[in-house]
């Protein structure tokens, strides 16, 4: 819970009832006070907050950014892949994103013949350009609250269950009816924990391609140890066009489609960035969790990230030797190790930052406050709602570390997961499934296994089921799953040796040859016992309960977090009696893969005493941790010449320097990777890719002295497409000022 300090003016006259109130308000205000640039703000509601943004150095108004009539920024902001942001940045569809959001198009284009991964990909042509299977990119098309025709006359006394299943069907209702004779999609989203509803119309691409990428060497130069991290030198940005029909309408890849035509596309500054200059997130943030209670942070901090962080370090350990040692496994591995270490270290530093910030015992003081405004009559409905809190999360805590572990070791093995996948074909075999004939299943089952061998390698995975399928206890090996009270080291010759899965070759033969009866086979394989075994257990005993617990708390949650904005209103309500001088914010609410506004300032920080850090990087640095002997510090040749020439053409500072990244105070997560980050005339200037460590507690508190959203300069990244790709044809698309 969030509020701005505020003070109060002194009085002549005695203190009456009311004041008596707000003076309570005012030290429960101090427990969490908003401080300048948190928040991620819907577009819809924009007008809010545009005297702030302007007053701050904005020069757009609300509805620059967001309109339904005509064009605006949200028009050329997309959904890209499922987890990323793109923008449009030409009149033929051209799209920029984080070289980590393209990374799995990029490896599933690469093989040893063809290494863009390591060497960087550039079409030469629009017939050049690849198709990228399964890719999608989504545009908002219009937003708007549902809140009422989801919630009204629910009555209170219905039972979770009953009212969840009465919501679903509100929202399918709307979703259909809003999207009926069109080719756009309709999703409704809860906010605020269910306190309220937004219906969002979007139109969704299918084709699209891949353009080109820089080197690993310059998209990720740095890997791994310099990921969360500032000062950063790493050109994390990739290429890829949207096509569309002859109607310039979404359609299946076709090789007669042409590029899309967008509403909108961003033009590009070339001026930069100066310390202090306004800067907005125009993007997707996937996830936060501000208003979570202490007893949800202790959850996150003490119970959950201790298991994820110790597990992922050891299966890091065991890829990263592999990848070391063949380039096949690199490539292979690569986006794998990727996604393990991303949240891996990206825990380490939410933990270190939450006991840092004290956010456990602000919480408590915080509930304090809460809890005694519980005891006035606006605050009576709330009464228990956090002792009931205290008490779901007590008996949440057992099952939520065996769905920890399961993820985390039982799981990581990859083989376990990818043979319990045949549970289907052997349903659908024996008659339990008729949703699909056995031929068809067959099909998918060879597609399945031909995707799953090409990044997989047997000799990495059973290192880490040896590792991570046991939890050590005292030194001793502990089975996780008692396995027919067989020894499960004793097993992993049949698994990796003997079994139906264990080669990509006799698989297949298998499946070619495959009659309805050979599901027998699959069902006496042992590998295949085991993966049964495991997941139903743990759909049997662990997931009920998880879930069951978790509804309960996602209900006190919403009630808490209802609570909550009650008690705001009746501060503001105080205030406008009694205060001229106040600004308590609505609150925004968390992330949640909707499209959102978050805007700051450049700014550097100090992370400790005697620190400082400057609020952005230049080539000079990359070629200050340029290490041949490390690959994520190797520098590519051609890089090297272009710094030693100081052949930086338009694309350097003032003072002649070839920025790379810079820092800023918009309050980022998740999802903002590949987000365009826009200057206050709302042009280019970066894309958002990342966080500093010392700010990843961010999404349960924030900090402004620490939280810094970490930004490829779009200099740097378009002199990689001109000077080190010579792309020029990409460039001559792009508009540019200067």
């Amino acid at each position: 819970m969030n509020f701005y300090f505020f003070r109060i003016q002194k009085e002549k006259k005695s203190i009456n009832k009311r004041k008596k109130i707000l003076f309570f308000f005012l030290s429960f205000c101090l427990v969490f006070p908003l401080k300048a640039d948190e928040g991620m703000w819907v577009p819809l509601l924009l007008k809010r907050n545009q005297m702030d943004m302007q007053a701050k150095g904005c020069k757009l108004t609300a509805e620059d950014i967001y309109q339904v009539n005509g064009s605006s920024l949200k028009d050329a902001v997309v959904i890209f892949g499922g987890g990323c942001t793109g923008e449009v940045v030409s009149d033929q569809g051209l799209l920029l994103t984080n070289h980590h959001c393209g990374y799995g198009q990029i490896q599933s284009h690469s093989s040893l013949e063809h290494d863009y991964l390591t060497n960087g990909f550039w079409a030469a042509s629009l017939a050049e350009e690849l198709p990228c299977n399964g890719l999608s990119v989504t545009f908002l098309v219009r937003m708007e609250e549902v809140t009422t025709e989801v919630l009204q006359n629910l009555s209170e006394t219905l039972s979770e269950a009953v009212r969840a299943d009465s919501i679903k069907i509100r929202i399918k209702r709307i979703e259909s009816r809003a999207v009926e004779g069109t080719h756009y999609q309709g999703r409704v989203v809860p906010f605020y924990y269910g306190n309220q509803y937004y219906l969002f119309v979007n139109e969704v691409f299918e084709d699209v391609r891949f353009v080109g990428a820089p080197p690993s060497n310059i998209g990720k130069f740095g890997g791994d140890t310099d990921n969360w991290v500032w000062p950063r030198h790493t050109g994390d940005f990739s290429v890829f066009r949207i096509y569309a029909d002859s109607n310039n309408e979404p359609a299946p890849y076709n090789s007669k489609n042409q590029p899309y035509h967008p509403k909108k596309f961003l033009k590009i500054d070339l001026k930069g960035v100066e310390e202090n200059d306004f800067t907005f997130v125009f993007g997707y943030p996937g996830r936060t969790q501000e208003y979570l209670s202490s007893y949800g942070i202790k959850q996150i901090v003490e119970v959950e990230n201790p298991i994820r962080i110790e597990a992922r370090t050891q299966r890091l350990d065991i890829i990263k030797k592999a990848m070391n040692t063949s380039a096949l496994q690199r490539i292979q591995y690569a986006a794998k190790a990727a996604s393990i270490a991303n949240g891996w270290k990206k825990w380490i530093g939410e933990t270190k930052g939450v006991e840092r910030l004290e956010a456990v015992n602000r919480k408590e003081e915080y509930e304090k406050k809460f809890q005694q405004w519980t005891q006035s009559p606006s605050g009576l409905p709330y009464q228990g709602i956090l002792t009931a809190l205290k008490q779901s999360y007590h008996s949440l805590e057992p099952y939520n570390v065996m769905n920890v572990i399961f993820q985390e070791h039982v799981n990581a093995p990859e083989i376990v997961g990818f043979a319990y996948g045949f549970k289907k074909l052997c349903q659908v075999s024996e008659g339990l499934d008729t949703t699909i004939c056995v031929e068809a299943q067959v099909e998918q089952m060879k597609k399945r296994t031909e995707a799953f061998y090409k990044n997989y390698d047997p000799n990495i995975d059973r290192e880490i089921f040896e590792k991570l399928a046991f939890m050590t206890s005292s030194g001793n090996m502990v089975q996780v799953i008692d396995f027919e009270g067989i020894n499960m080291e004793k097993q992993l010759d049949n698994f990796y040796k003997k079994s139906l899965f264990s080669q990509k070759e006799k698989l297949l033969k298998f499946l070619s040859q495959y009659e309805k009866g050979d599901y027998k086979k699959i069902e006496k394989d042992m590998l295949y016992k085991y993966s049964q075994l495991v997941y139903s257990q743990y759909f049997a005993q662990t997931r009920p309960m998880l879930a069951l617990y978790q509804r309960r708390i996602d209900s006190l949650q919403r009630l808490y977090m209802k609570g909550q904005m009650e008690m705001v209103q009746e501060v503001k309500s105080l205030n406008s009696h009694l205060l001229a001088d106040t600004n308590i914010p609505v609150f925004y609410p968390d992330a949640n893969f909707t499209l959102r506004v978050s805007y700051g300032k450049v700014a550097g920080f100090s992370p400790s005493d005697a620190q400082h850090y400057n609020y952005y990087t230049t080539l000079n640095g990359i070629m200050q941790k340029e290490n041949p002997e490390i690959y994520d510090y190797v520098v590519e040749d051609k890089l090297k010449t272009l710094y030693l020439n100081k052949d930086y053409g338009r694309y350097a500072n003032q003072k002649g320097e070839m920025p790379v990244g810079f820092i800023a105070t918009n309050h980022t997560t998740g999802g903002n990777s590949g987000s365009p980050v826009l200057n206050a005339e709302g042009n280019l200037i970066g894309l958002n890719f990342d966080r500093n460590w010392e700010g990843t507690m961010s999404d349960i508190i924030y900090d402004p002295d620490l939280c810094r959203n970490i930004s490829l300069d779009i200099r740097y990244c378009l002199f990689i497409i001109d000077k080190f790709a010579g792309a020029h044809r990409l460039i001559e698309e792009m508009s540019l000022v200067e």
